[in-house]
């Protein structure tokens, strides 16, 4: 059974900062891209950052310069930097791991930007 699950969501200042975790169980994570998507509230869900297998990344263009997308294949683990934190950050965050027609979503995890 897949599982992808979120963690190090939290309340943060503008300007903080988080790290968000996705450990995955359940696939051969090395070979699958992963992703970091948000939904805010009204909002549909958009993908904030990916990571190719090979290690490759893209980032929405509202969080260039502030959010990191990593890997460890060993600890089976994607990671999403978030630096300089806004208010407009405010989401629930979901990782997506995707191999061809395979599509896994984690349960999410809040992140509310606000002093």
């Amino acid at each position: 059974q897949v599982q992808l699950v979120e963690s190090g969501g939290g309340l943060v200042q503008p300007g903080g900062s988080l790290r968000l975790s996705c450990t995955a169980s359940g696939i051969t994570f090395r070979i699958y891209d992963m992703g970091w998507y948000r939904q805010a509230p009204g909002k549909q869900r958009e993908l904030v950052a990916t990571i190719g297998s090979g290690g490759i990344t893209n980032y929405a263009e509202s969080v260039k310069g502030r959010f990191t997308i990593s890997r460890d294949n060993v600890k089976n683990t994607v990671y999403l930097q978030m630096n300089s934190l806004r208010p407009e950050d405010t989401a629930v965050y979901y990782c997506n791991a995707v191999l061809l027609s395979h599509y896994y979503w984690g349960q999410g995890t809040q992140v509310t930007v606000s002093s």
